[in-house]
């Protein structure tokens, strides 16, 4: 009998996890169901598709398509009913499943400030959260001068970016005294702040908004200290929500995000819950990289692959992705912890870095600025690695003794060096993939999934390639 697995969203999670049951094959049909009518994207690359640097088509996401896959877009999921085991949806339709799979994903929070507690948010407001999102962006910034964001966190600093770099002077409205909080200290807020007014972004820190006004000339932040800021546009960046609302109405153990086990089941072992809307170990994500292994957990049980496959979170690193900013950050840098502290800054040239280090090992990293070293640092904190006798060279990024020196070719990267973060692709698999046959970047990138997430590993998968492409495969060293 065909199994009937449904996944509930069409996102970064939904997608992955279609893809990789329909790659397994087997006696299953798998549908898809997503509220949005486009197909599948990269969200993460909607700040590059501010910026102008890419089109529509770029941000897309490969699907699983063909037998034994039903894509359904612009359906909504409006009930599960887990006694007789379907969903309803917004057209109507009931359908029955053995499996069911919640990656509903999360949405932007609304802050509840006068002027936006309407039923609908203003022309001239708009979060940042969906490709639709980025289009009412994009039109009201066609012709416009200036524009808010309200949220200094990693994805507003992203939108004003984007937005900076279609020539609109840009202001960051931000409750906190300093930028990126959950990722930065306030050294390293300081010098991306800097770096951003030289961007043409703005920032007004430790100031909480009060009341929006916006009609058609455009819109006005009121702020707490009695100012009022205006401009043509207001992005909205204040954190996003679990989407927990099926699962809740379902019955389903829910907390912040919907409660799952180390297979990713919830209360329900005949469901499942993966990406923004999974709560695993009392932790959300809200990042790719965890999205995904996840879809690949749960793809391994449901295909019989692997019956003893389980979750084990990595530690996520976090990459700002804006043009003309570097900045890679690891561990919690609000926790004193124990063990060394290295700093170094040098705000007029943007840079910064610190690390954490306890019994040898990075517990946590920030680095902002141009530093060759940012790969082996990443490196040495995602695998625990022991670290180089002499800091200096990833505090700094140069080389102040052979063991110190981080690799200055692929040729002396060793195999097992993770080049892609998001999909966990090392170097020896792009190796591997090259002697298969892929003798482009597209070719590489299309078999190995290598920078198709966050897309801040493309330069080094084309290095390899280009280096590849120099040397006889038989010389290509391990």
């Amino acid at each position: 009998m065909t199994e009937r697995i449904v996944i509930i969203g069409n996102g970064m999670a939904g997608s992955r996890l279609a893809g990789e049951l329909h790659a397994r094959g087997g006696d299953r049909k798998v549908t898809v169901l997503g509220a949005e009518p486009h197909r599948a994207y990269n969200r993460i690359m909607l700040s590059t598709l501010l910026t102008g640097r890419i089109r529509e088509p770029d941000v897309e996401l490969a699907e699983a398509a063909g037998q034994g896959v039903d894509l359904r877009t612009g359906v909504t999921v409006t009930a599960i009913d887990r006694a007789a085991g379907t969903v309803h949806t917004d057209d109507g339709d009931r359908l029955a499943y053995d499996q069911l799979v919640l990656a509903t994903g999360s949405r932007a929070v609304v802050p509840p400030l006068p002027g936006l507690d309407g039923p609908e948010l203003p022309e001239r407001v708009v979060p940042f959260r969906t490709l639709d999102d980025c289009r009412r962006i994009l039109a009201a910034a066609d012709g416009a001068r200036a524009a808010l964001v309200l949220g200094g966190g990693l994805l507003g600093l992203e939108a004003a970016r984007g937005l900076a770099a279609r020539g609109l002077d840009v202001g960051v409205v931000h409750p906190v005294p300093y930028l990126m909080e959950r990722q930065l200290d306030p050294a390293a807020a300081a010098v991306l702040a800097g770096t951003l007014a030289g961007l043409g972004v703005t920032t007004h820190l430790a100031v909480s908004a009060t009341r929006v006004v916006a009609d058609a000339d455009g819109v006005r932040l009121d702020l707490a200290d009695g100012r009022s800021l205006a401009a043509d546009l207001l992005v909205l960046s204040c954190g996003v929500r679990p989407d927990t609302a099926l699962a809740r109405a379902a019955g389903l153990d829910v907390e912040r995000g919907v409660l799952v086990d180390d297979r990713l089941r919830t209360s329900d072992p005949r469901i499942s819950a993966i990406g923004d809307c999974a709560q695993h170990d009392g932790a959300l994500t809200g990042l790719v990289a965890p999205a995904w292994a996840q879809a690949r957990v749960v793809a391994q049980l449901l295909a019989g692959e692997d019956p003893g496959a389980r979750y084990r979170p990595r530690p996520p690193v976090t990459r700002l992705k804006a043009a003309g900013i570097d900045l890679a950050a690891m561990g919690d840098p609000g926790d004193g912890g124990t063990g060394e502290e290295l700093t170094f800054a040098d705000p007029a040239r943007g840079t910064y870095a610190r690390l954490r280090i306890h019994d040898e090992r990075l517990t946590a990293a920030i680095l902002l600025g141009d530093n060759p070293a940012v790969g082996t640092v990443i490196q040495l904190f995602d695998r625990g690695q022991p670290v180089p006798a002499d800091r200096r060279s990833l505090l700094l990024g140069r080389a102040f003794g052979a063991a110190a020196a981080p690799a200055a070719t692929p040729a002396l990267m060793p195999d097992a060096a993770t080049v892609c973060q998001c999909n966990d692709v090392s170097k020896g698999a792009l190796v591997g993939c090259w002697r298969s046959g892929a003798r482009t970047v597209d070719a590489v990138v299309a078999a190995t999934r290598a920078g198709t997430g966050c897309g801040g590993c493309r330069d080094a998968v084309a290095g390899i390639v280009g280096w590849l492409s120099e040397v006889d495969s038989v010389e290509v060293t391990r």
